[in-house]
């Protein structure tokens, strides 16, 4: 009897050590052991320098898969050479390469967890004397980019319940003059963001902008090489002046700004967290900060102003508390 009860005990000890072990090779290869994060396949596109790179070199540092998009055989070559990446032909103006981008994805098996539409470039002039070619370029790339790439990706993240998110910028709210391309692709962001989320919900797929001030990228060597290129003379301008200024100051050395990584980190968090948020706003000083958030207040109070329906100062105070209480709640 004895011989059989400890028989059974350790059958019994046998068994929950199977179970145990299962568990734990389950959680070993979902990634979710304790203290870690399960390694997942993201795409990051203009990811040849500057925000795009810092978020690449981010990702594949922390053991997730990154397929970097990039055009130039030099920046695939040296994106290439990192851990945990693998290089992309990616000009998201180019319907030809995405689709190209989407076979090769999936046909390596890994799925596709994330998107980070990074890709971007800033047009400079005066919309009343901007050319439409230069209108449509920057709409091509920082709008139906991320437009492009997410609807040729959405089946993938559909079936990941992942998430994307397009790195926009306080330019989407603030406006400055000469910028006036930018800022319009940028603030289209917003829509296109929020829209997303709302359709992708059902899927239980995430939505995100994460907005950036003033960091070191090269946006605006890659906006006096293109001006250089097309051979515009703004000497004829009515604004030849002030337009050099915002010329020479884009072009200027970058590297006096903070490199982006609170930018990148902005989106580990939403790639990862439990409870992402909508919009990252990623500054590198108060003031940026400040402006921006006076930005969206003023145009609150331009919305309300002598209108048949204007909420008083009490009631729109009233609404910023609850929507605080919200805020904090989440």
């Amino acid at each position: 009897m004895k011989k059989t009860q400890a028989q059974s005990h350790l059958f019994l000890v046998a068994m929950l050590s199977i179970i145990a072990s299962l568990i734990t090779g389950a959680a070993a290869a979902d990634g979710h052991e304790e203290g870690q994060t399960a390694q997942r396949a993201i795409l990051v596109t203009g990811a040849s320098s500057g925000i795009g790179r810092n978020i690449a070199e981010t990702l594949a540092a922390q053991g997730h898969f990154v397929y970097a998009g990039a055009r130039k055989q030099a920046d695939l070559d040296s994106l290439n050479a990192l851990d945990n990446v693998q290089a992309i032909r990616l000009d998201v103006n180019k319907p030809e390469e995405i689709e190209a981008a989407v076979e090769t994805i999936a046909a390596a098996g890994r799925g596709l967890y994330g998107v980070v539409n990074n890709a971007g470039v800033a047009v400079v002039g005066p919309l009343v004397e901007l050319s439409e070619a230069d209108m449509q370029f920057q709409m091509d790339v920082n709008l139906f980019g991320p437009y492009r790439v997410t609807k040729a990706f959405a089946p993938m993240l559909i079936e990941s319940q992942g998430r994307v998110t397009t790195i926009g910028s306080i330019s989407g709210i603030l406006s400055s003059p000469f910028l006036g391309a930018y800022s319009m692709s940028k603030h289209a962001v917003e829509s296109f963001t929020d829209t997303l989320a709302a359709e992708m919900e059902k899927f239980g797929v995430a939505v995100s902008v994460v907005e950036p001030g003033n960091y070191d990228s090269r946006i605006g060597e890659s906006l006096a090489r293109r001006i250089k290129r097309s051979g515009v003379d703004y000497t004829d301008s009515r604004f030849s002046n002030e337009m050099q200024q915002v010329i020479d100051r884009l072009a200027s050395d970058r590297s006096q700004f903070k490199k982006p990584d609170e930018v990148s980190a902005a989106v580990v968090d939403f790639l990862f967290a439990d409870s992402p948020r909508r919009r990252y706003m990623v500054v590198p000083n108060a003031r940026e900060a400040e402006i921006t958030i006076r930005q969206i207040m003023r145009e609150m109070l331009q919305l309300n102003q002598d209108q048949p329906y204007s909420l008083t100062r009490e009631q729109l105070i009233a609404m910023m508390d609850d929507m605080l209480g919200e805020a904090e709640g989440d």
